[in-house]
């Protein structure tokens, strides 16, 4: 796999609120001089009436705005799916919005409970001997895992991205054979596009943003696993659990559009069914 070719950017899939709007003087159909023995009637006729009122235009934050506001409705299961884009070209963030983006995840209810379900996990299997069991053992197991996933949204969804101008959302292919489409979500994980260009580039962000994670994790890890392989390790583990959740952002709208179509099918059956019968 290491060897495949990286696909290329994704089509767009959906046309971007457009910045702009035409005002009702610009036709372009109108022609650039008046004919011969025309009226000045007919050549005013092309502007606007008096009173006449044009749509404000929208600004790119108040269209990235809009963009954030539907984003934040998208989940996979319970968990918040916020930092996934369905506009291949969506308007860049300011790092205002990239901030607040990475904050409403981090606070969701269900981040915490997906943090104390690990937890639970790891109590019942006994990771980090040194916390010990009972309510403290796994008080300390929940800290520790929700302390790493909140450093590495930081670092790597917020600080380093509004620093280096990379947009830390995962943008979905949403179409194409299923083994390039995962290719392309674990590709994510090492490249971004740049908020200036459009263009892919390293992703210098989420790469430092995890090693960043795990040398914090030194802090209030156990001292018996506090060290430098400690920090590449944990690194790696949460670059590994962001290829999962890249290719979860992937597929689960195809998977929520399998279970909507096979229940219009069932109950499609069922109507044709009772008629007869």
């Amino acid at each position: 796999m290491a060897a495949a070719e990286l696909p290329d950017a994704p089509e767009p899939q959906q046309q971007p609120t457009p910045a702009t709007t035409q005002s009702p003087s610009q036709k372009p159909d109108s022609p650039a001089t008046t004919a011969p023995g025309a009226s000045g009637s007919d050549s005013s006729s092309s502007t606007a009436a008096p009173g006449t009122q044009t749509a404000p235009q929208k600004t790119q934050h108040e269209i990235a705005e809009e963009q954030l506001k539907q984003e934040k409705t998208q989940r996979i299961g319970i968990l918040p799916n916020f930092n996934a884009s369905y506009i291949d070209d969506a308007v860049p963030l300011t790092s205002g919005q990239k901030f607040r983006l990475m904050f409403s995840t981090e606070k969701d209810p269900a981040t915490f409970g997906f943090s104390m379900f690990v937890a639970l996990i790891g109590q019942a299997e006994g990771s980090h001997p040194a916390y010990g069991g009972g309510i403290g053992g796994y008080g300390k197991r929940f800290g520790q895992n929700y302390a790493d996933t909140f450093d590495g949204a930081f670092w790597g969804n917020a600080v380093l991205p509004a620093l280096w101008h990379q947009d830390p959302r995962y943008f979905r292919l949403g179409q194409g054979p299923p083994m390039h489409r995962i290719l392309y979500a674990l590709s994510t994980n090492i490249r971004a596009k740049h908020d200036g260009t459009g263009k892919w580039e390293p992703n210098y962000s989420n790469l430092v943003g995890n090693l960043i994670s795990g040398g914090i994790s030194n802090i209030y890890l156990p001292a018996n696993e506090r060290g430098v392989g400690s920090t590449f390790e944990g690194a790696f583990l949460v670059t590994a659990e962001g290829g999962i959740g890249s290719m979860l952002e992937e597929f689960w709208p195809d998977f929520i559009h399998y279970l909507q179509h096979r229940k219009q099918r069932k109950q499609a059956a069922h109507t044709a069914g009772g008629a007869n019968p």
